[in-house]
């Protein structure tokens, strides 16, 4: 792999996966990782032939993955061919087809693609001998495997299916809150209304804030909420499923307002629109639950390009919010401040940009459901 300056601070662009690839730092063994695969910013990581359900989820701590699960595990599923039913609330630990031999300086970092999300399917990533997920350390050489809890629904999935994705990183990439602001001021990151949030009104603590939209269309209709007892979901099947099977709509309470049953995962957008520049990339991060007795978006990567247009065409995509009330009913009202984007520099812009050079579902999006679901 080319030899990174020891000043380089940032996100390896897409150009530098593949040069990973190439070099071996990222393997599949037997399984070709297509170009498909790569994404401006991360790379899509793909489910193995085999799933185990476990009675609990676990960290390896000083042991290896493969060594703490044993005890663990209930059933072995064969994800070949035509896959397996996983059902909700049970967790699940598939070993993934990629490994790593990373380098001392490189480390990665995996979350949820965005249309797992959007189905309420929690997934995270655990390494031998680790004590946090998701997170992987500087110079890590080993598997990969992937925790997958679906929420709401049961859904059916299969080996080769991609799931999560990983992002490389080396240095300090993250920006602060002046730099932030300093970004927005040369090129706007949030619009509102078609037109950029005004500097004074930029809120930032640690990455930038987004609020709600519950304003509704003309029928009053703020979102989805996922719903109970619903036939099993395909992940492999595109624009293959009923809405109405699998989601029932939210409308709004006079004073664009909506009460969150407690448990209950809804599908929300936000006010803003977010751009993020071919040099920037960024991650929701989960909401703070000190603010409130709700969580919002369980993370997830936005890709250089987001919201982004080369020529200047596009002034944002606003952002589907993931949702769910702990506990009691919450109330959550039109510009509530739910949701926070943290950004982070990238190593050099990409060669390819979400949107206009990959195969992406939901530039410029409007609505909150995702690509399994059958649309007018």
């Amino acid at each position: 792999m080319v030899d990174l300056p020891d000043e380089a601070n940032g996100v390896l662009p897409s150009q530098l996966i593949a040069e990973a690839i190439d070099t071996g730092l990222i393997d599949a063994g037997d399984y070709k990782i297509h170009d498909s695969l790569i994404q401006p910013a991360s790379l899509d990581l793909r489910l193995g032939d085999k799933a185990y359900r476990l009675r609990c989820s676990f960290l390896p701590d000083t042991d290896s993955v493969e060594a703490r699960m044993e005890p663990l595990v209930i059933d072995e599923l064969d994800l070949r061919d035509e896959g397996a039913v996983l059902e909700p609330n049970r967790p699940y630990l598939i070993p993934l087809l990629e490994r790593l031999d990373l380098p001392p300086r490189i480390r990665a970092k995996a979350n949820p693609k965005s249309s797992t999300g959007r189905l309420d399917v929690f997934t995270r990533v655990i390494t031998d001998r680790s004590y946090r997920f998701d997170e992987i350390q500087a110079g890590y050489r080993g598997p990969l495997y992937l925790e997958v809890v679906p929420l709401s629904f049961a859904i059916r999935v299969q080996q080769g299916l991609a799931l999560n994705q990983l992002r490389l990183s080396v240095g300090r990439s993250s920006l602060t809150d002046d730099e932030l602001h300093e970004e927005h001021r040369r090129g706007p990151m949030l619009f509102q209304g078609g037109a950029p949030v005004s500097p004074a009104a930029l809120a930032t603590a640690d990455g930038l804030f987004l609020s709600l939209d519950l304003r509704g269309d003309e029928h009053g209709r703020v979102g989805y909420r996922a719903r109970q007892n619903t036939p099993r979901l395909v992940m492999s099947g595109i624009r293959a499923h009923r809405v109405e099977d699998y989601w029932e709509p939210v409308v709004k309470e006079p004073g664009d307002r909506i009460v969150l049953d407690p448990e209950r995962f809804y599908l929300l957008l936000s006010e803003e629109s977010v751009r993020v520049p071919p040099h920037l990339a960024a991650e929701m991060t989960a909401f703070d639950p000190t603010s409130g007795e709700l969580r919002t978006h369980y993370a997830g990567f936005f890709d250089p390009g987001f919201g982004y247009t080369r020529d200047g065409t596009l002034d944002g995509s606003r952002a589907a919010l993931e949702v769910r009330a702990h506990d009691v009913p919450f109330m959550i009202e039109h510009g509530q401040r739910v949701c926070k984007l943290t950004f982070e520099r990238m190593l050099a812009p990409p060669d390819k940009l979400y949107g206009s050079d990959v195969a992406s579902n939901y530039q410029g999006q409007v609505d909150t459901l995702g690509k399994h679901f059958i649309r007018p």
